[in-house]
């Protein structure tokens, strides 16, 4: 097991951020999963890091301060918190996020709060949210296990059988197998994404039709200069990068005014620490205009009202139903992982790099461009075994793009 966990630092350091030399690096992680982001840090210092500097979370201390905190925090942009995220973004410097958390750990907490924390954080990472947005920087977010994530995946094992079982499927799915091929693995792996990528841009689809026996019956039209990304993105000094450990996704962005019909979501979605489950969204010209759900319908309602953009959407992502996560058979409770196991859509803000010259444009000329705009983006699986995707052609053409889950083209 040490052996893989060094092989995991290894592969998000190296492929992951693919970290340079003299590079600073950020890392975010959960006190629970310090002795992996101090197996992150050796890794990055034996790459040739310049520095490793540690921003901690805490699930209680979060919690507890989103239910007992004066009223007026959630209001509060600290300047050094701004400084602590735009000064090192704007040098340049690595952030690796260890994403792990309880699934309900904000279970109960005013939703008001969540959506005016969420307002002011985005106020104060707006410069930091943008340069990431258009790959600024190189940026990796991966997950390790905490004890009470495993027991909502495995409530029916005991704490340690949970933890070892999360763990097995976390290394399945980031391809660790303790051989010293994950790195080589991944570099396949991200060819074969770049194919297909590159089929997609090349059919140009001006229109994409779900449907499936959940209800989903939705039309999304494409930016007339829309762009397929793949796992890697690129910096503007040529330097690649993996944002997502693991990654199956082809995504894009839609036409913010250009989607219609009927949303069922194929997984429970996990946002701010609460459970939204059974859920679906009626949309009209690109927003939501009605959103239920069996639980957490308040939550979802909170995500969508964040700002004007939170009620369009910013991500079109295609994920075969056939894939290294979705054929283990899990619900991981975390979107890193569900939405590599499922195509998924995005409410909130689109990346620039999905059109045509998108990263160096202003975020107004963004817009301008048909791309949405919003302080938010949350991801939602909308992916089953028998999805329809048939894609349209600029002349007419129909497409089969998924059939029964899969990709058909």
């Amino acid at each position: 097991m040490d052996t893989k966990l060094q092989e995991y630092a290894k592969l998000l350091i190296e492929v992951g951020l693919n970290v340079q030399k003299g590079q600073t690096l950020i890392i975010s992680s959960p006190v629970e999963c310090a002795s992996f982001a101090r197996l992150c840090a050796d890794a990055a210092y034996d790459a040739g890091c310049r520095e490793v500097i540690m921003n901690w979370s805490d699930d209680y201390l979060s919690r507890q301060k989103f239910l007992r905190a004066d009223a007026s925090v959630f209001d509060d942009t600290p300047e050094w918190r701004e400084k602590f995220f735009t000064s090192y973004a704007e040098m340049g410097a690595a952030y690796l996020a260890i994403a792990a958390s309880d699934p309900e750990t904000l279970k109960g907490v005013d939703p008001d709060r969540l959506v005016r924390s969420q307002k002011s954080g985005s106020v104060l990472r707006k410069t930091f949210d943008r340069l990431q947005m258009s790959n600024g920087f190189p940026w990796c977010i991966a997950s390790v296990p905490i004890p009470s994530w495993a027991a909502t995946v495995f409530p029916e094992l005991p704490e340690d059988q949970a933890m070892e079982k999360l763990w097995d499927a976390i290394l399945r799915s980031v391809r660790i197998q303790g051989d010293g091929t994950a790195v080589s693995a991944w570099r396949q792996h991200l060819d074969t994404l770049g194919r297909r990528k590159d089929l997609l841009n090349k059919y140009h689809f001006k229109y994409l039709h779900y449907t499936n026996s959940l209800g989903t019956d939705l039309t999304i039209q494409l930016p007339e200069d829309h762009l397929w990304a793949a796992g890697n993105s690129v910096m503007k000094n040529g330097v690649e990068f993996v944002a997502n450990m693991p990654t199956e996704e082809i995504f894009t962005a839609p036409l913010k005014t250009g989607i219609n019909g009927v949303v069922y979501s194929a997984m429970p979605l996990v946002d701010s620490g609460n459970i939204i489950d059974k859920f679906y969204f009626i949309i009209r010209d690109g927003k939501i205009v009605e959103a239920h759900a069996e639980k957490g319908e308040e939550f979802l309602k909170a995500a969508i009202s964040v700002d004007e953009g939170a009620s369009y959407f910013g991500e079109v992502a295609l994920v075969p139903y056939d894939s290294p996560i979705s054929n283990q058979k899990i619900l991981f409770y975390n979107t890193l992982f569900d939405e590599n196991a499922s195509c998924h859509l995005a409410f909130g803000e689109a990346y620039p790099e999905c059109i045509e010259g998108g990263e160096s444009m202003t975020r107004e000329e963004v817009q301008a461009h048909g791309l949405n705009y919003s302080l938010t983006h949350v991801d939602f699986m909308v992916g089953t075994a028998d999805l329809s995707i048939v894609g349209t052609t600029h002349d007419g053409r129909e497409i089969p793009v998924f059939i029964n889950g899969n990709f058909a083209i």
